[in-house]
């Protein structure tokens, strides 16, 4: 290879001789404009306000990776293949079907597609734990009295985990977790029905043969009650005993020996007072189910559950950091409040939207969230009123929820430990808050201790023609949620020191409560009244007045200002704390 030859050097090129300036025309007045020199500048001694750097933290979330949507697109993916393969194999495994063969005669039979879910499982932290597939069949084909007939299957309701988890945690007991593998396939069908073969996993010697479901698969309508009963029945011969306050609750109680259990489908809680019995008991569950033992409860139903020796802290940190993340509020600017109490919203606030869905899933999200979050109970409760036909200024006021969010992301409700069990609630009502037909919001919080275990921010049903009517329904709503929990704990062997106690902010909706002549004015309340008035009268419940600067409830009613909202949002019992 030659050497490079150098770039030639151009030759220097004479100065030019400087020209004299053209001399002004006569016709255009031009002034030569002479700058003086400049002058050096004084280095200010003046101290300086150092530069606040704000908003350094971004807050990214979790790597998403792209979810198959049809079978052609997951084979394409190791990952998904041994999901698909590892699900199949399950189905086969438990003999969810039978091939058989249509003959002629049978042509009207009801055959029930199928379809293939793909889902990535995540840790608390984001990382993912594993890809998953699930079979489902399309039950949206199948046809009453033909192939099903019963479908409905409870679930536990989140003030029975809220005081599971407060008992628990008051006592110093061990929470542990299971997930039951393929919970669904562990349920009898008592119905005859057929489903198309899996796709991509079609028989080669009979591939117009179809499956005979002998298993309750998922997707099928009576499959959750399929599931919940083969559960139950097993339960009970273990010697559990099913709630009456809470069908999803299972109780243990023998020599001693106290377990409590949560069903959410095939997500299980157990705790107990003795873990060597729990142990056993988990032993016994794995033998008759496929189980996945998670150790201590650290996330469940989208709540992360941080355990310190301080007590327990619930919050949803994931769950609201995808939900800015799908509406694009990651980088929104915080908010102090979740509404703004200057403003009135009503059905014909704004311009009604082109578009009604994403507000709807938002609201929708939004609901679930309240769970752990009873600070955004009645934002949530006014925006879920515009569902039908949602404006842009009701769109805003969801974003700004959703700005309030992004500021309090790590915000929940906290457990104390060595928590004394004390029944007693707040209620309170905005009377005739709402413009559209003048009907009021009530609301409540019940404690159990210092433990917030339940509470409501509702709209009522009727126009009530004064202030202590308002109260009193709400009154009345507390008191049927008080006695509920007050039964639930007697189940749960809990005893209680002295009787539950409401306290109202209203005297006259107090002196009625206590008073036992029925006034003609409260003929239209007779119901709400005589309610609440057979507790007070035989000593089962006391309404005490409170000061309206105390009511916590008050938060759950109407909007309130910065300073008001911030200290009943202490008071409540929220508090922030780091993501699990």
């Amino acid at each position: 290879t030659p050497d490079p030859q150098p770039a030639p050097t151009p030759d220097p090129q004479p100065a030019p001789t400087p020209q004299p300036s053209p001399t002004p025309s006569p016709s255009h007045n031009v002034q030569q404009e002479v700058h003086p020199p400049l002058q050096p500048t004084r280095t200010s001694t003046r101290i300086k306000k150092p530069v606040q750097k704000l908003n350094l933290l971004t807050r990214v979330s979790p790597a998403l990776e792209m979810i198959p949507m049809t079978v052609a697109e997951a084979i394409k993916s190791p990952h998904w293949r041994k999901a698909m393969s590892d699900e199949f194999d399950a189905q086969i495994g438990h003999r969810t079907w039978d091939l058989t063969t249509l003959t002629n005669a049978a042509h009207n039979v009801n055959v029930v597609g199928h379809r293939w879910i793909f889902t990535i499982k995540r840790r608390p932290d984001g990382s993912i734990s594993r890809y998953k597939a699930r079979l489902v069949a399309q039950g949206f084909s199948q046809r009453l009295g033909i192939d099903y007939h019963e479908t409905f299957s409870p679930v536990v309701k989140p003030a029975t985990i809220r005081i599971v988890l407060s008992i628990s945690i008051s006592r110093d007991w061990s929470i542990r977790q299971l997930d039951v593998n393929n919970a669904f396939l562990q349920g009898h069908l008592k119905d005859e029905v057929y489903m198309t073969q899996p796709q991509g996993f079609v028989d080669k010697d009979n591939p117009t043969a179809v499956c005979k479901l002998r298993k309750a698969i998922y997707g099928l309508k009576q499959a959750p009650r399929a599931w919940y009963n083969e559960l139950r029945t097993f339960l009970l011969q273990s010697g559990f005993k099913n709630s009456l306050a809470d069908a999803s609750l299972f109780i243990y109680n023998s020599n001693g020996v106290l377990i409590y259990m949560l069903v959410y489908v095939d997500d299980l809680i157990i705790t107990g007072n003795s873990p060597q019995h729990t142990n056993r008991f988990i032993e016994s569950l794995s033998q008759r189910f496929s189980l996945k033992d998670l150790d201590d409860l650290s996330f469940f139903l989208g709540i992360e559950v941080l355990r310190t020796k301080e007590g327990l802290h619930l919050t949803q940190y994931r769950y609201i950091s995808d939900l800015l993340y799908r509406t694009k509020m990651m980088d929104c600017k915080p908010i102090a409040t979740p509404m703004c109490p200057n403003t009135t919203l009503t059905l014909c606030s704004g311009t009604p939207m082109e578009d009604p869905s994403e507000y709807r899933a938002v609201v929708g999200s939004l609901q679930y969230l309240s769970l752990t979050r009873p600070d955004i109970s009645f934002p949530v409760s006014k925006m879920s009123q515009f569902m039908h036909k949602p404006t842009t200024e009701h769109w805003q006021a969801v974003k700004r929820i959703l700005r309030y969010l992004s500021g309090t992301m790590t915000r929940g409700i906290f457990l104390q430990a060595h928590n004394q069990p004390i029944l007693h609630a707040f209620t309170d009502a905005d009377w005739g808050g709402n413009k559209d037909d003048y009907t009021s919001t009530g609301a409540y919080i019940v404690y159990l201790g210092h433990h917030p275990v339940a509470w409501s921010s509702k709209k009522q049903t009727g126009v009530s023609r004064s202030s202590t009517e308002a109260e009193y329904r709400s009154l009345a709503s507390t008191t049927a949620e008080v006695c509920w929990t007050q039964s639930l704990l007697t189940e749960l062997g809990v005893t209680l020191s002295s009787a539950p106690v409401i306290y109202c902010d209203n005297i006259g909706a107090t002196y009625l409560a206590a008073n036992p002549v029925f006034h003609s004015r409260m003929k239209h309340l007779a119901l709400d009244y005589h309610f609440v008035r057979q507790y007070v009268q035989t000593g089962e419940l006391r309404v005490s007045h409170v000061n309206s600067a105390d009511q916590l409830a008050d938060a759950l009613t109407k909007p309130l200002s910065r300073p008001r909202f911030n200290l009943l949002c202490n008071k409540i019992g929220l508090s922030d704390g780091r993501p699990s």
